[in-house]
């Protein structure tokens, strides 16, 4: 099942809280990259990384699991399609709004789960590319 343009506009445009799971500390790693891209757009933005707990990514404490992130809108997704699933039925527990798997992370089962629930989709893309590509503003709204 396919996105449109205008899911993914008003997505990005709603949302305020976002974990980012499998946010690295390692700048070079594109969770890392799009951590600071939602920070700097406005959104409250936690990394979460169980191997990171207490430190700072971007700024930001890391959360040890998606549960010390909560409450949450949006679930980012930076794990192996074979691990998002479980990540996405937590997301789901949690009451979050959305999940994002960002590029190559597909798992159409639990894509299936999270619609089921309520929950907006988003697979195999980028939120810093969809925005530039939408031509959104600098920084969400108030």
């Amino acid at each position: 099942m396919t996105t449109t343009d205008d899911t993914i506009r008003d997505l990005l445009l709603k949302t305020r809280r976002i974990a980012v799971v499998g946010a690295s500390d390692r700048p070079d790693r594109p969770s890392h990259g799009v951590l600071g891209f939602l920070l700097a757009r406005g959104y409250e933005a936690t990394p979460v990384n169980p191997t990171l707990p207490g430190q700072a990514i971007q700024g930001r404490p890391v959360a040890a699991r998606l549960a010390d992130a909560a409450p949450l809108d949006m679930v980012d997704i930076f794990r192996r399609s074979a691990e998002a699933g479980a990540v996405v039925d937590e997301a789901i527990a949690l009451g979050a709004r959305s999940v994002w798997l960002q590029l190559g992370v597909v798992d159409e089962a639990a894509a299936a789960r999270a619609r089921a629930a309520g929950l907006t989709v988003v697979m195999d893309r980028c939120p810093a590319i969809e925005w530039r590509r939408l031509g959104l503003p600098a920084r969400i709204g108030p």
